[in-house]
This record gives C-alpha cells, sequence and structure tokens, in this order.
C-alpha cells in the first residue's frame, strides 16, 4: 500500500524530527552509573589527600587533575579566543608545574585561583553561583571536586547551546527533505483523502464563518489565508481528543502519533488534577488558598494516584475515592495548623461526593476546566511565533507550570508539522474556501 510507504521512513528522519521538535535540554542526573563512578573515584581522592598531606606533599595526583581541567578550559573555546588560549596555556603549563612541584615551588592554590577565575570568565551566567561558591571551598580535595562537578555542568550547557544553535537549521533541511518526499508520494498516489481525513467534519461551516469583502480582492486573500490556518489549528486540537482504539489517525501525522498520544494523556491526567484541586479550593473556601506549598502537595496526592491512568487495569472511581480520603486528611490536617475550624464530617462527605464525580463524563467541573485548557491551546497556537505564552484562564492558576510545560511541546511538534504540510493544506483548504464562498455570494445574490 502505498500510504504504508510513505509511513516507512527511514530512522534517521524519525530521530531528526524528534530532535527538532523536542521540548528538552541535557541535564547532568544523578543515575546508578554516577554513583558507581563515585566510589570508583572516591579511591582516587582518598589517594590525592594522602599525597598532599605527605611532608614534602606529593602532587603526581593533582597535576593530572589540573592537566585534565586544562583540556576542559580549552575545550570551551572558540576559534577566536587566541589571547584566552594563551593565557591557559602559559598559566597550566604541566611541564613548569612539574618542575616546580620537583623543587618545592608550587603554589597549588595560586594555579585553583587561576582556573576559578578562568571557569568565570567562560560560563554561562547561569553558572555565576556555582562559581561564586568555589571561592569560598579552601580544601584542595573539596575544591578540586567541586571544580570537576562544575565544568560538567558547563560541557552540559556547552551541549544544549549546540543542540539550540543547530535546531533551526536542521528543522528546516528536515523538513524540506519530508516534504520531497511525500510529493514523491503524491506523485504515485494523487488521492487527497489522506488531507481531507485530517479536517474537522463541519470544514466548509468553519471556513466561509468569518465575513469576506469580495469587493477587495487583497482582504479575500487574508481572510481565507487566516480561515486556513485557523482550520488548521481546529484540526492539530482534535488530534488530542482522538479515539486512537476505533479510528485511524491521519497519515500525516502518523509518525508522530505516538507523541500525541503521550500529550493526550498528560492533559487527560492533569484535567483530572485541575479539578480536583478546584473542587477542593472551592470547598475549602479562601482559608488555604494562600497557604504555601498547599496546592503543590494536593497536587503531589493526586498524581500519584493518577499515574496508572494509561493502563487498561486501572481504576478511575476506586482512585477518586483513595484521592478523597487523602485530600480531606490533608484540608484538615492544614486548617488545624493554621488556626482554622477542621471540615465536620458532612463537609468531608461532600468534598469527598464530589471529587468521586470527576469520574463522570458529564461532569460540569470537569467539562469548564477542560473546555478553558483547550482554550489556552488555541490561543497558544495561534500565537505561537510569539516569545510570550497567552494568559491561564481562571481556574488553571494551580496547574499552570504543567500545562505551559506540555502546551511548549504540543506546539513545537504542531509547528513542524506545519512546516512539512501546510503548503498542502493550504491548496486543499484554498479550493474548498473557494467553492464555497462562491455558492455564498450566489446564494446572496439571489436573495
Amino acid at each position: 500500500m502505498g500510504q504504508a510507504c510513505f509511513r516507512a521512513r527511514s530512522l534517521y528522519l524519525a530521530f531528526v524530527r524528534v530532535l527538532c521538535t523536542a521540548v528538552y535540554h541535557l541535564e547532568k542526573k544523578e543515575h546508578l552509573e554516577k554513583k558507581v563512578r563515585d566510589i570508583v573515584h572516591k579511591a582516587f581522592w582518598d589517594c590525592l589527600e594522602a599525597q598532599l598531606k605527605e611532608d614534602p606533599p606529593t602532587y603526581d595526583h593533582a597535576i593530572k587533575l589540573l592537566g585534565e581541567i586544562k583540556e576542559n578550559l580549552l575545550s570551551f573555546l572558540l576559534p577566536g579566543h587566541t589571547r584566552l588560549r594563551s593565557q591557559i596555556t602559559e598559566v597550566l603549563d604541566l611541564d613548569l608545574i612539574k618542575q616546580e612541584a620537583e623543587n618545592g615551588a608550587l603554589d597549588i592554590s595560586k594555579l585553583v585561583e587561576f582556573v576559578i577565575g578562568m571557569m568565570g570568565t567562560l560560563c554561562a551566567p547561569a553558572r555565576d553561583e556555582e562559581i561564586k561558591k568555589l571561592k569560598d571551598i579552601h580544601e584542595i580535595v573539596p575544591l578540586f571536586r567541586a571544580i570537576f562537578s562544575v565544568l560538567d555542568l558547563m560541557k552540559m550547557d556547552m551541549a544544549n547551546f549546540a543542540v539550540s544553535s543547530i535546531r533551526p537549521k536542521l528543522m528546516q533541511q528536515s523538513a524540506e527533505y519530508e516534504r520531497k518526499k511525500f510529493q514523491e508520494f503524491l506523485e504515485k498516489q494523487p488521492s487527497m483523502t489522506l488531507f481531507l481525513s485530517f479536517f474537522p467534519s463541519d470544514l466548509p461551516v468553519n471556513c466561509v464563518s468569518l465575513p469576506v469583502d469580495h469587493e477587495k480582492k487583497s482582504d479575500s486573500f487574508i481572510t481565507s489565508s487566516l480561515c486556513s490556518t485557523a482550520v488548521q489549528n481546529q484540526a492539530y486540537l482534535k488530534l488530542l481528543k482522538w479515539d486512537h482504539v476505533n479510528r485511524p489517525f491521519p497519515e500525516t501525522v502518523l509518525m508522530d502519533q505516538t507523541r500525541f498520544q503521550e500529550i493526550q494523556l498528560e492533559l487527560e491526567q492533569l484535567l483530572l488534577i485541575g479539578t480536583v484541586l478546584l473542587v477542593t479550593f472551592s470547598a475549602a473556601g479562601s482559608a488555604l488558598v494562600d497557604v504555601p506549598g498547599f496546592a503543590e502537595k494536593i497536587k503531589t496526592i493526586v498524581k500519584v494516584l493518577l499515574s496508572g491512568t494509561h493502563l487498561p487495569s486501572f481504576n478511575l472511581k476506586e482512585s477518586l475515592a483513595t484521592i478523597g480520603e487523602k485530600v480531606c486528611a490533608e484540608v484538615n490536617s492544614c486548617l488545624s495548623q493554621h488556626g482554622f475550624t477542621p471540615f465536620s464530617a458532612e463537609r468531608e462527605t461532600v468534598l469527598k461526593g464530589q471529587i468521586q464525580a470527576v469520574a463522570s463524563p458529564d461532569n460540569t467541573i470537569c467539562k469548564l476546566i477542560d473546555s478553558r485548557i483547550q482554550k489556552f491551546l488555541e490561543n497558544y497556537l495561534a500565537s505561537s511565533h510569539q516569545k510570550s505564552l497567552p494568559a491561564i484562564p481562571g481556574g488553571l492558576g494551580p496547574i499552570q507550570r504543567e500545562l505551559e510545560e506540555i502546551a511548549v511541546k504540543y506546539v513545537r511538534l504542531v509547528n513542524y508539522n506545519k512546516m512539512v504540510f501546510s503548503p498542502y493544506y493550504d491548496a486543499v483548504l484554498g479550493k474548498i474556501l473557494t467553492k464555497e464562498e462562491s455558492q455564498l455570494v450566489g446564494k446572496s445574490e439571489e436573495s
């Protein structure tokens, strides 16, 4: 099948697509690998400390570390950093340092001071605080360890800078390559059904609902263009409500189906969290709204108990019942701590019932939160080329951070797909717009 051939694009292309659209930056993680490495390195640090305590001190290990630090500093330099390169090479001249050590003239503190100063010159502004902390460490071994820790962070910063630098060019090249391959596919199978399946079924109504001044071709073109964008945005929003079990996913976004599914699950969980929080704060009144950390504590409880929502065995009603019990306990505890009257048994029962009612598809509060989440995503799509995010709708404040993180991932994924396929969507929508506008004009003239 031709469409299957189109889906079977290279692993390389899939990887590039993820690199272009993923919202991430490299971070230093405390993984098991690091813990094992630390255990192995402990012997080295112990040996270094023993050498420096000898009389006279032995600097073999210290010189090796200075050599590694030198290589790290040089790796941060750009081709034009001639003066800095000369400074590093001159001050951290290992042969000279060895001679000074042999003659008892080595001032290790002075070398470390130079290293910290150079790190401060080369690091990102975000690392200024870490550099400042290095200056407060006076014991050599802990200072060496801290220096290497900060150097690791600087390496991550450099890697993230490299990724962010190449991403725009990579996106452009990848989009052009995908579009070329898709065009080759269309030339073999020119059917447009794969496009039309992507758009809402009420597409003509959506398209022609905007006023068009047919006396001004430029206005008509602009309106059509805006309408095309709006319809595409609605189509991408519908992917967040897709029935993946019973409905084939649109061909042009099939490569990203898994990622759209992940975002869909995240939004479904966030919807439940936001609804529970709104119900809880409504029940508690103004007493707990400004209590530091309370919202985060409730959010953490709900997140943990909803963590299995993606599993077939997950029972939402049972989880909400447990959430109700936990939330009531936290509310009463917090009320008591801050001098308020705890909930009565009746108020607890009401709150638990409201939380359990969230499982109903017709729950009014859940629908309200969902519509506001969708509106925020729609506004973000419409203003995705602006630097600032749109305002968070009322009631979503407690989940603002999580919603914005999801929105950034979602919009980046959508915008990349637009780069590839918008020319084709615009062509299809343009034909429909022209046909519908002509029909409306004809009806208007008849009347």
